[in-house]
């Protein structure tokens, strides 16, 4: 007898993508599956789409809820999922015909509690970006370490999208909501209580890589939480890896100041200041790590000179570089 498999799909003013999503969904080989369409509050008539398309296919359920976040939204579908294991599509993306066979027969056959599908990168057009996570050449179980590894190296794919998971792995995690980042810090939750990932070399799961309709109305002082949910995060990691597995602690600090450089590339100019708490902090742990900066293997010799300039003086680099970018715009 097939065993159910629960798709759920967070949806948010998805109007114009969210068909060739579902329909995407709905055309799987593997016939045994539901698909949750969780309305997180859409305002542009997403919500009658949802309803639609679940008259079209019985496998269909529609949850309609207040805004709260992708995350919330997720929460909410594993509460209601029946399936014995749980899968994720973004609402913007589409996945291939065979991509939840292949993954339940290699959980079937390798026991894994998580199998992972390889992914590619396209525009809105269809074209091939390049990619972000290079597949494996083959079918290759990742012992939990050796996946952290990848992850601190920003090697590793930690998308639940791209995930197959065992529903049980999940009774005691969920989501966490109100942050960016989500899914790298539940990923790190899970791998402390599983050997390891089974990875599949077949791109069969596509992300749409969007214009953000909002870029235009952007200032100089508009910056995402999300640049402050990575630093978080980096140091929940340290923390972690000096726990359970220290013979990362390299790749962990090289995480650390890698995340903390890409904050302090991002964070607006009148935003580095004394009075940033974040900021200071982002500084201290940067000076307290000025040796790990110069001499950590794992950092290109690129991310070596921008930390220590970063470090010494990081307002006037940054305003020399955003006149370098001016003027390179200009001309």
């Amino acid at each position: 007898m097939a065993e159910k498999i629960s798709v759920i799909v967070p949806v948010y003013n998805s109007i114009d993508c969210l068909e060739k999503c579902v329909k995407s969904i709905c055309a799987q080989t593997y016939a045994d599956l539901e698909i949750l369409l969780i309305d997180d509050g859409s305002t542009d008539g997403t919500d009658r789409l949802c309803e639609r398309l679940a008259l079209e296919d019985y496998r269909i359920r529609t949850y309609h809820k207040k805004n709260g976040g992708a995350s919330s939204a997720r929460n909410i579908g594993i509460k209601l999922a029946k399936g014995e294991y749980l899968g994720f599509v973004d609402s913007d993306d589409y996945i291939e015909p065979d991509m939840y066979e292949l993954m339940i027969a290699a959980m079937h056959m390798d026991r894994a509690p998580i199998v992972q599908i390889s992914r590619d990168e396209v525009d809105e057009d269809g074209t091939r970006l390049p990619d972000v996570c290079t597949p494996p050449a083959g079918e290759v179980f990742c012992t939990a370490q050796d996946f952290l590894k990848d992850l601190l190296l920003h090697k590793g794919d930690c998308s639940f999208c791209t995930k197959l998971v065992k529903r049980g792995l999940l009774e005691k995690h969920r989501f966490p909501e109100g942050v960016l980042n989500e899914d790298f810090s539940l990923l790190a939750e899970l791998l402390q209580e599983i050997d390891g990932i089974m990875i599949l070399p077949k791109q069969c799961y596509h992300v749409v890589c969007r214009k953000q309709s909002t870029t235009r109305s952007r200032t100089q002082d508009s910056f995402s939480r999300v640049f402050l949910d990575i630093v978080d995060n980096a140091d929940k990691m340290q923390e972690l890896v000096d726990r359970k597995y220290p013979g990362l602690h390299s790749y962990a600090v090289r995480f650390n100041l890698y995340q903390r450089l890409d904050y302090l590339l991002h964070v607006p100019i009148s935003q580095m200041t004394k009075d940033n708490d974040f900021y200071c902090r982002v500084k201290r742990y940067l000076r307290r790590h000025l040796c790990d900066s110069v001499i950590n293997p794992y950092l290109t010799g690129k991310n070596k000179v921008y930390l220590l300039l970063l470090t010494i003086a990081p307002r006037t680099v940054r305003k020399v570089h955003a006149k370098k970018m001016k003027a390179a715009r200009q001309g």
